[in-house]
Formats: structure tokens, sequence, C-alpha cells
């Protein structure tokens, strides 16, 4: 059963959390889109998104889901949820999954006092990047097989390997790591969660160029890297179980959904501005059509997001339901920008950098379509394939055997 309606209590929430953005986002949007251009590295920290997340950690609203004890926000799920709808509703930018979920929520789940006193703080303070040593050329879907070392030297560890399709790297001060520290245990045993400084010697980042013609992942190498035992995340040997433990956060892709909706309102928009385009879409019904199907589809995502939230909120965890919001969402994403540069013709080639050449006029919305467009192919891989996302729905939401 999903609740539309707020509670009482909610809906006051969802008023604070509006005003809040009307108050402190609205002024400084224009400057953030400025220094934030589509095709840009959106791992990077400008000027303005400092300010912004200054104003988001004087709030205490960096980190909704950690506990308040160690200076999250302490928000319940519902909280979450409503705290992520309205920040995408108002396109607001959000500090990196990877360093307040991922790095940080790690942390407050497995780090000792120590590494809590060091790490919490800068995170909440928006002003440090985390990136995440997970995946590597021959480990990705199946991340147990990595085969980065890490070797005890007295109060140190020392680390060789490589990791690859790193997010943010070439930004990032620090680094949540999976290294094999026990080459002769079973795979999903030897291995241990280290932090790791992304400045320490022996440490490189080699920028990947996507087809995008932007670098947000990157090839890490480590060559005789020291670690200290301190930085040890969790128990030696046993980093592959607490790499699978994670906070209770809000998982609905609610904010997926709602951009796909905004999205689309954009392109319609932008249509009918568009003498040539306006007649193409009155004389072109199928195209018109196209555009009410993917409409309609984007609010049947947000529907599937109220159901993972409804789920988590009576204390259900939503296994299948979250990845078929994921799949979802990753794959209308992808029809959404195919719909929008078909729209576009042959200004839908067009590229960001045309916006930053004196001829902006000749870019619709700054090249953001073309951007996505490509950008989108990557959606169906990242944070779990659509064939591993089939295999969840499969197995925990039909039960149906396991294809591998």
């Amino acid at each position: 059963m999903v609740d539309f309606h707020d509670t009482p209590t909610e809906a006051a929430f969802r008023s604070q959390v509006r005003g809040f953005l009307h108050d402190a986002y609205d002024p400084l949007r224009s400057r953030i889109n400025t220094e934030r251009p589509a095709g840009s590295d959106q791992h990077a920290l400008t000027p303005t998104t400092r300010v912004w997340f200054r104003k988001l950690s004087e709030r205490g609203w960096i980190a909704p889901s950690w506990p308040a004890e160690y200076g999250g926000a302490g928000m319940s799920i519902m909280e979450q949820f409503i705290f992520n709808e309205e920040m995408a509703e108002a396109r607001a930018v959000r500090p990196g999954i990877i360093t307040v979920q991922i790095a940080g929520g790690t942390i407050v789940a497995l780090g000792t006092d120590e590494q809590k006193q060091e790490h919490l703080p800068p995170i909440l303070s928006g002003e440090v990047i985390w990136c995440q040593g997970y995946s590597e050329p021959g480990a990705g879907s199946d991340l147990a097989g990595l085969q980065t070392r890490a070797v005890r030297d007295g109060d140190d560890w020392i680390i060789n390997g490589q990791k690859i399709w790193t997010s943010g790297a070439r930004h990032a001060d620090w680094m949540i790591l999976l290294a094999r520290s026990d080459p002769d245990a079973p795979k999903h045993k030897g291995i241990t969660y280290f932090i790791v400084d992304m400045h320490a010697p022996g440490v490189s980042v080699r920028p990947l160029v996507q087809m995008t013609n932007s670098a947000e992942f990157n090839e890490v190498y480590f060559e005789d890297v020291r670690v200290p035992h301190a930085n040890v995340l969790g128990e030696v040997n046993r980093g592959w179980y607490g790499a699978v433990q994670t906070l209770d956060i809000e998982r609905s892709s609610i904010g997926a959904a709602v951009g796909q909706r905004q999205a689309l309102e954009d392109l319609v928009a932008f249509a009918k501005q568009k003498a040539g385009t306006a007649s193409l879409l009155q004389h072109n019904p199928l195209l018109r059509y196209e555009l009410a199907d993917l409409y309609i589809a984007a609010l049947a995502g947000r529907l599937l997001a109220y159901r993972v939230v409804s789920l988590q909120s009576r204390g259900h965890p939503p296994n299948a339901e979250a990845s078929i919001a994921k799949l979802y969402t990753n794959e209308l994403n992808q029809r959404l920008y195919r719909t929008a540069v078909k729209l576009l013709g042959l200004y839908g080639q067009l590229t960001p950098q045309m916006q930053a050449s004196g001829n902006p006029e000749l870019a619709p919305k700054g090249g953001r379509y073309e951007y996505w467009y490509l950008r989108s192919v990557a959606n169906t891989i990242e944070g779990g394939t659509s064939e591993v996302q089939r295999n969840i729905i499969a197995a925990r939401g039909l039960g149906l055997p396991k294809s591998y």
C-alpha cells in the first residue's frame, strides 16, 4: 500500500526544506549553473558550490541519513525522501553520494573513534571529496575477483595494483579501497577495507576521457603505497562484508524520476519557443505521442519511487523494488535523450563546447541534450548493470532460479 499524502509533521518538514531552498539556493542558482555547465566534471567543487555546501552544513543537512550523534541529520526514511524530492524539484546541487553515503556512511558504520574524529567533520563541512576504489580491469560485476594486493609490513600495509572507472578520483582527497590481503583465502574472504590518502607517494591518477569529452572516470595506480594500519576500516580480511554494509538510506531513485520529468518539461518548452521545432511537433503527431508517452513513463517512475519508500518506511527492505526503480529510470533516461536529439535534428549534435565558443545560441540548452544523450549510455552499466538488476528482480522478486 502506498500513501501519497504527507502527515502534518511531514508537510511541515517539506515546507521547511522548500523555504530553505528558496532562501539559500535560489540566490546562488545562476552562478552555480554558470560554473557547472553540461559537459563539465560534476565531481569538482566550484567556488559557489562550496558556498552552497556551507549553507547545507550550517543546517546539518550535508548527511541526511547519518545519525545525529555523528553530526548527521538523523532523518527518518520519509524525511530523507521528502528532502531528496524537494532538492530534486529545486534542481539543487547535492554533495557527492560517494563522499557522503558510501565513504562517510561506511566510516560511521565501521570506523574507529579516531577515524570518525579525523574524517567525518571534513565530510560534514562539504570541503573534501572521496572516491571509491572498487572496480579493476578484471573485476567489475565480479568485484570479489579483485587483485590489488595489500601486504602487511610492521605498522603499515603496502598496496600495489590498479583500479579503474574511479569516479572523481582526480579531484579526490581520500579513497575507500578494497584490496586483497590474504591471497590464499576464498575470494570473498581475504579482502580488507582501507582508507587511502590520494596524495600519498605512489598513488597516480590517469583520467579516462569518455565519448562526452569529459573525464569523470579515472584509472588509479598504486605502486608500493604505504597505508598505516590505523587506516584499516573494519576487520582485516573482512572487507567484503564491510563493503556490503550500508546505513539505512532512502533508495527510491526519486531524484532521477523528478529530473526526468523536468527534462521533458524543458524539452517541450524549448520546442514551443522555436517556430521550426513547434511546426515539427504540429505536423508530426508520432513525435508528439512519443513525448506524451515519455512524460507518462516519467510519472510512472515517480510511482515506483513512492513504492520503494513506502516499503522502507514500514521496515521492509526493498531489494527487488529498488532494483526495479533503478532499472526503469536508467533505461527511461536513455529513451528520453534519444527522443531529445531526434527532436532537435542536426542541432542535437552540437556540443557543450559551443556554449563556450562565443556562439551559445548554436547549441540548444548549452549542448545539454547532446551531452546527456552520450552520457546516458553509461546509465545501464554504472552502479550495477541492467543485467545484474534483472537477476535481482528475477531471484528476489519473482523467486526464479539464478542464471549464474
